[in-house]
């Protein structure tokens, strides 16, 4: 009599990560139930060891019949980025009202788009590193919910366009304020908003199936523990569906693709005084559901990378 194969579950939360081999594997954190505060147990210091285990993932994330989580267990030595690598970041500009009040300006009646380059990505609990040009008081924080693409796309409906997402991670837009500015950006956004590790995603990817409603998480921002954003995903101006329908139309959006959906009230250039990412500074970008996503600030004059 033959022995009946165990079938293998689909993921349902994704992290990349260097094992204590010395290995990059892709897999699924042992503790579902407390993962969304499971990062807490990683520090910042990139030779930390942790007590986080995960479950091996073969095949492509990106075909659910193509891939599952096997029984191998590997302990998690380093949180690395859920993507190892994203075409492009599109991302949208003053998508929610409040954030909209805050800086005095009028209700977009249409998304507003910019760009991210695949070299903005950097992995959780790595600094941030703010150029030479931006040192002078201008860096800050924008936490986001970030919308993995998980199948090729165009002409998206409303009503269908979920189908089309792979998964949700946190992301932090970080901006230069200064260069976004008149003076001496021009107001243009991308270049203020593109330089390299300005994309931090993470801790983990969250299938769509754990989240039903991306429209219903909260979203929250700490900056060397204190609260600076606390709002929900509810006050976005345009819904996730409507981001993807929008963005979709006579454009193909590729699996990989991340959308990242604007950020709540609570920028620190807005505040009384503003206030400004510093050497050393700590930022937690926390949503609902997915996670914690810690990373440090380093300016590029104070800083060497490895």
């Amino acid at each position: 009599m033959r022995p009946s194969l165990q079938v293998l579950r689909p993921w349902t939360r994704l992290i990349r990560f260097l094992g204590k081999d010395g290995k990059v594997y892709t897999g699924e954190p042992q503790s579902p139930m407390t993962w969304p505060k499971a990062s807490a147990n990683l520090k910042a210091s990139a030779g930390d060891q942790t007590s986080l285990t995960a479950k091996v993932i073969t095949g492509d994330i990106y075909s659910p019949s193509a891939s599952s989580v096997t029984e191998t267990v590997v302990p998690v030595a380093k949180l690395l980025s859920p993507l190892p690598y994203v075409p492009v970041f599109r991302c949208i500009g003053l998508n929610y009202a409040k954030h909209a009040e805050e800086t005095k300006m009028p209700i977009p009646k249409n998304p507003i788009l910019f760009m991210k380059p695949a070299t903005s990505l950097q992995d959780p609990f790595k600094p941030v590193v703010i150029p030479s040009i931006a040192e002078n008081n201008q860096a800050d924080y924008e936490c986001e919910l970030a919308v993995v693409m998980g199948k090729k796309c165009k002409n998206v409906k409303e009503e269908h366009a979920l189908d089309y997402v792979l998964g949700y991670t946190v992301g932090n837009d970080i901006s230069t304020r200064k260069w976004q500015g008149n003076n001496l950006g021009s107001g243009q956004w991308c270049f203020s908003k593109s330089f390299d590790t300005f994309a931090p995603l993470g801790p983990c990817l969250v299938s769509k199936d754990l989240i039903k409603d991306p429209n219903q998480l909260r979203i929250k921002t700490r900056l060397n523990g204190k609260l600076m954003q606390d709002s929900s995903t509810s006050d976005m101006i345009f819904n996730v569906p409507r981001l993807i329908a929008f963005l979709s139309q006579s454009t193909t959006l590729m699996p990989g693709d991340v959308i990242l959906t604007g950020t709540p009230e609570g920028v620190g250039f807005k505040r009384d005084p503003p206030i400004y990412l510093q050497h050393g500074d700590h930022v937690v970008c926390e949503i609902e559901t997915i996670g914690e996503l810690h990373n440090t600030i380093a300016y590029e004059s104070k800083y060497s990378s490895e």
